[in-house]
Order: structure tokens, then sequence, then C-alpha cells
């Protein structure tokens, strides 16, 4: 758990479905992750964002992490990862992908495609909140994340 001396890190969530994002948004807020959860709707977004493009986005902050859905409408997961893998200037940004696919393919393609991890969205309300904390113990208080450029 994270304390006041903790600082805060921006935290990109890219998912489409409603639910699975209030979920996501609650289980940071259950496990009183230190963070600012930004969330989007989709990998054209996502882009925006991180691009700073827009009039919505033109103070968006560099994020620290992205959570990343797979199945999307207008550019899904895997096209996200490998446009922001092929852009030096957010390359260097951890992606974890949060999805409901099992399939070794999807999990294969997409670590081929440069995502730092790949996690099986669970379906118990508690395991989810679970392993979001897991999510905030490895990367918010056991690595190393890079610098904000």
């Amino acid at each position: 758990m994270t304390d006041k001396s903790t600082p805060l890190f921006d935290v990109l969530l890219v998912e489409d479905e409603p639910a699975d994002a209030h979920l996501i948004k609650m289980s940071f807020k259950e496990n009183r992750v230190r963070c600012n959860l930004h969330h989007v709707w989709d990998g054209v977004e996502a882009l925006a964002f991180l691009r700073q493009q827009g009039a919505d986005y033109a103070d968006a902050p560099r994020p620290d992490l992205i959570l990343l859905d797979l199945n999307m409408p207008r550019m899904n997961g895997r096209e996200f990862l490998a446009k922001i893998k092929s852009e030096p200037d957010l390359a260097s940004i951890p992606a974890i992908v949060l999805t409901t696919s099992d399939i070794e393919r999807d999990v294969v393609a997409t670590y081929q495609l440069g995502a730092n991890g790949y996690i099986t969205k669970p379906v118990d309300v508690e395991q989810f909140i679970a392993v979001v904390r897991q999510i905030e113990g490895y990367w918010f208080n056991v690595v190393r994340l890079p610098s904000k450029q």
C-alpha cells in the first residue's frame, strides 16, 4: 500500500468497455493507488493523448504507465502498440495489456509488438481488485520507471 510520501503517477487507461473502465477505476480507488488515472476509449484517442493533439489533450501529461485493452473500435490495442513502440518519443512508456483474451496468439503477438506485460482480466471483482493491487505494487513500488521526458 502506498503512503503520502509516495509520488503520484500518471496512468493512461485505454478501454472501450464502460463496465470494465468503471471496474478498473473502482479498483484503483479501492486500493488507494496514488495516481492520476486518465481514461480514453480507443487507440486513436490514446495517440492523441500521448501526442497532446487537439484541445482536449493539449496539456495531457506523459503517462508513467499505459493499461491497454486489445479489442477496441477504430484502432485496436495491437495497432496502438505497434504505433507507440515505433515512435522514439513514446516507445519507452511501459504498456500493460489488460484484456479478456487468454488466447496464446494474442499473448505472443502483443509481446512481439513491445508490450511490457499481459494480464487477462479476472471476472471476479475481488480478484480484479487484487490484480490492480499487484500492478500497483510492481509498477509503482518495485520497478524503476523511465523519467518523464
